[in-house]
């Protein structure tokens, strides 16, 4: 294989990787906060043994996350070395407030949870780890903006004289974080990353609620696994609404924005009114022949055009929009290069996205019917199913990321021609990349093979002791006859030693 292939392939099994435990540190530090919190105010031990449970899960979820993350950027200076030669001026900016700001926010501020119990007042306790979980969200912000730049480029200016894309000064930075498509992007993360922290309170609370009913002991699971599995099930349920609602409107934004994305993604073969929903694809050729569609004219429209007929409601098609990107940049890269992502892939992601979204939305329903009856759920499925079902929240945002970078192609650096439009830019001036103009000139295929190879390896060792750590843990559980001293020690003085308290 070329070096191209080799380095978008270890890019996408070191993101996926990473990704696994990233939605849910962002996700579950504010639900551990929120439990805390409970308690503060209420006095209620059950919600501070919650929140010491969760929050021991949350640090070996985030102790993972850093080490799977750091090989993230290195990759940028080593396997795309042209792509961060040509946009490092911007893209670097919001990577180093992520490092420079939200990382030390957290890491200190995390230290102070894990260390502070006894050292410092319940209310100084309970505000390190709010500062945490601001931590991790501004982390997404900083990250996401970065990426966003990829998908739309704003807040920069090409420099003719070394051909590299700079940032605009401080409005253009601000551009580069505030940006439309960075503005949905983290609203729909975020929004996921909830989804996968009450997935995943929810199914081990009601994995122990199942239990502990089974086994007669009702106090333990009425008074301590009750109360969780109905606010794991609560926050899927608001946090499913926001991720179908802000995706929508991302969907429409991405539609103007990255018309080639949204067009594989829908399966749209050719322009047209009323279009209707493609639910299969049969080849990786988008058109007609290939595209199965429900016999309901204007649903795909509806998505994207908030019409279902009429003038209003015409999408773009696949050969349409191809030929004039062809025009556009023939002088550039030549008059045949393709400009659509690889179809099938991008339709069924999306697909597969979407089917996962819902069924995490239907789950969360279920789960608060069944245990808000009066007897206390004891049949074995619930507690397997729900237990089971954790990984779809993570299913669902995985293929949303695999839309994200795979539709984006064959640019690394998608061109914004709402910023730039056609008739008004040459396109020698649009601030754009190929992906196959990103990767390094100096990188063979033997080294990227033997570093993709050890990562994987790594990867995949880091994974075993995750899972194992997290098992471990949940099913150990919660002792409910554990009393916690949450009260300043006396007897602590300068020469006295930090110890870890979960």
């Amino acid at each position: 294989m070329e070096a191209l292939d080799l380095a978008r392939w270890q890019f996408a099994i070191t993101t996926v990787y990473h990704f696994i435990l990233v939605p849910l540190t962002i996700g579950l530090s504010p639900l551990v906060a929120i439990m805390q919190t409970k308690w503060l105010r209420s006095g209620d031990k059950r919600w501070l043994k919650l929140s010491e449970f969760f929050g021991k899960l949350l640090l070996i979820n985030f102790a993972l996350g850093v080490a799977t993350g750091i090989v993230q950027e290195f990759q940028f200076g080593m396997n795309w070395s042209e792509y961060s030669r040509f946009v490092g001026d911007i893209f670097g900016a919001p990577l180093a407030f992520e490092a420079l700001l939200a990382f030390f926010l957290e890491s200190t501020f995390l230290g102070v949870w894990i260390f502070g119990r006894g050292r410092i007042s319940p209310k100084m306790h309970t505000a390190a780890i709010w500062l945490f979980a601001l931590g991790t969200n501004i982390s997404a912000l900083f990250i996401l903006a970065a990426n966003s730049f990829m998908q739309n480029p704003v807040g920069a200016k090409l420099n003719p004289a070394t051909g590299r894309a700079e940032l605009d000064g401080a409005t253009g930075f601000l551009q580069v974080i505030f940006s439309p498509t960075s503005m949905y992007a983290f609203a729909h993360t975020i929004s996921a990353s909830l989804l996968v922290a009450g997935s995943f309170i929810a199914g081990i609370s009601l994995w122990w609620l199942v239990r502990t009913a089974k086994k007669g002991d009702g106090t333990e699971a009425r008074d301590l696994w009750k109360p969780a599995a109905n606010f794991g099930l609560v926050t899927m349920l608001i946090a499913s609404i926001l991720v179908l609602t802000t995706g929508h409107f991302m969907g429409q934004h991405i539609y103007k924005e990255q018309p080639t994305k949204m067009i594989a993604a829908m399966g749209i073969a050719k322009s047209q009114e009323a279009a209707p929903l493609a639910i299969l694809m049969t080849s990786n050729e988008l058109n007609e022949e290939s595209i199965i569609s429900l016999p309901i004219p204007g649903l795909e429209s509806l998505m994207v055009t908030n019409h279902l007929s009429g003038k209003e409601s015409k999408v773009l098609g696949a050969d349409e929009v191809n030929k004039i990107y062809q025009s556009y940049f023939a002088d550039v890269y030549g008059p045949n290069q393709n400009y659509l992502p690889s179809p099938l892939i991008s339709f069924y992601s999306f697909r597969v996205m979407m089917v996962f979204g819902f069924a995490s939305l239907a789950l969360s329903i279920l789960g608060l019917v069944l245990i808000r009856r009066k007897e206390l759920p004891s049949a074995k499925w619930i507690g397997t199913l729900f237990v089971w079902t954790i990984p779809f929240p993570y299913i669902s945002s995985t293929f949303g990321w695999i839309l994200t970078e795979m539709g984006r192609q064959p640019w690394v650096v998608y061109p914004n021609f709402q910023a730039q439009p056609m008739d008004q830019t040459a396109p020698t001036e649009v601030i754009a990349q190929l992906t196959e103009a990103g990767v390094s000139q100096t990188v063979n295929s033997i080294e990227i093979i033997i570093s993709l190879v050890a990562f994987t390896l790594i990867y995949a060792i880091l994974g075993v002791i995750w899972y194992i750590l997290i098992k471990r843990y949940a099913i150990e559980g919660i002792n409910p006859a554990k009393q916690i001293d949450t009260e300043v020690r006396k007897e602590i003085t300068i020469d006295t030693k930090l110890s870890f308290a979960y």
